[in-house]
């Protein structure tokens, strides 16, 4: 049976909102048209597009999958999570494992073997990464052979493949296996060179398009990472890199985290058809969201106003800290602690980005050096000897 209603109250409950002729969406237009002329940055998961206003046409930035050597890096990060998983899968009975070790084993044989540094310095060619080939090149090829030597002996002795040798003789060390670097600071240099080169390129193209950044409107738009990740200022490394481009003159309340709005794919051929459809709809997103922000202070005056509260991180510089319900303060490039907490936290939060365990670290060292990337200390690369004889 269908529900009883009264229509003049259903009646007037549309008329404010649930209707396209509604106050409510009249309000959201109203605002719309005063702010056309503002510039919209709006970031999808692998790209970031400015719409400068006022009918103007959109410029696009790829900065995830599609820029050079993100997949190449990514995939050494992967190591670490990849040889668990086969631990994980192993340990729950299933016969995959086998074949999964057997062929991540291959594909780490030819890695090592494409490895060299003139592959990174001039096939690749990540301008980030000048003057660190040999170090990169020196870190893949070490990761690649104690990778395969632990697979290499979990595949002659499937016994040896447990979570206690996964963290004594790969990942942290401290076993019977000599282990000159832990493969978890390999983790956290890959992460963080990852982050650095983004935050290189996104800070160097939004700080060329000279943007009015009091005025912005800025959206995330679409799903980031895991369904449950990055839906917050805090927990999205996205916001982090549009924040650190700006110099923080973005002001973090005109900064909207959208998982639902919609997205355009990376534009191909310079083809900017969609990218330039979908405008109307992403202004509208951001306005409608701001004309309910705007009302508060016309209703609420002399209440106690929200504001944007500030990144709280925990401090794991005490060892006897067990427990954290934040990414822990990174204190310097030295503080490996906690950045491999915070290679935990991001597995085990489904609030945060997986790739975004450093990026923030990354953003303000770039920014604590003048924009040279090349003067950034790389936590578990600078000043890490890497053995290549293994």
């Amino acid at each position: 049976m269908p529900t009883p209603e009264s229509p003049e109250l259903i009646r007037l409950f549309t008329t404010y909102t649930a209707n396209a002729d509604s106050i409510g969406r009249h309000w959201a237009a109203a605002v719309a048209e005063r702010d056309r002329g503002a510039p919209l940055v709006v970031a999808t998961s692998a790209d970031i597009a400015l719409y400068p206003g006022g009918g103007r046409p959109p410029t696009v930035e790829g900065f995830r999958i599609s820029p050079r050597g993100f997949k190449e890096l990514t995939g050494i990060s992967h190591l670490g999570p990849a040889v668990a998983s086969l631990v994980a899968i192993r340990a729950l009975g299933a016969s995959s494992w086998r074949a999964d070790a057997e062929r991540l084993l291959a594909e780490v044989k030819a890695t090592r073997a494409a490895n060299s540094v003139e592959l990174w310095r001039d096939i690749i060619a990540v301008q980030a990464y000048r003057g660190r080939e040999q170090e990169i090149a020196d870190m893949v090829d070490y990761s690649c052979a104690v990778t395969a030597r632990y697979l290499t002996t979990g595949l002659a002795n499937e016994d040896y493949l447990t979570p206690e040798t996964l963290r004594s003789e790969y990942l942290a060390g401290g076993g019977e296996t000599e282990l000159p670097v832990p493969i978890n600071h390999m983790m956290v240099a890959t992460f963080f060179l990852a982050g650095l080169d983004i935050s290189f390129r996104i800070t160097r193209w939004l700080r060329s398009q000279h943007i009015d950044w009091e005025r912005a409107m800025v959206v995330i738009a679409g799903q980031q990472g895991r369904p449950t990740a990055g839906v917050t200022w805090n927990t999205s490394s996205v916001a982090t890199t549009i924040l650190g481009a700006s110099d923080h003159r973005l002001p973090l309340e005109r900064l909207y985290v959208a998982p639902h709005a919609p997205t355009f794919r990376t534009p191909a051929d310079g083809d900017l058809t969609e990218v330039i459809a979908l405008e109307e709809r992403l202004r509208g997103i951001w306005s409608g969201t701001r004309a309910t922000v705007e009302l508060g202070a016309m209703m609420f005056d002399g209440y106690p106003r929200y504001t944007p509260s500030g990144v709280r991180f925990p401090d794991v510089s005490d060892t006897t800290v067990t427990e954290v319900s934040e990414m822990p303060i990174i204190r310097s490039a030295d503080d490996i602690r906690a950045m491999v907490t915070r290679l935990r936290v991001v597995l085990e939060d489904p609030r945060q980005l997986l790739s975004g365990c450093v990026t923030d670290f990354a953003v303000a060292s770039l920014a604590a050096a003048g924009h040279d990337p090349t003067r950034v200390v790389v936590p578990g690369l600078t000043g890490v000897h890497y053995p290549t004889d293994l």
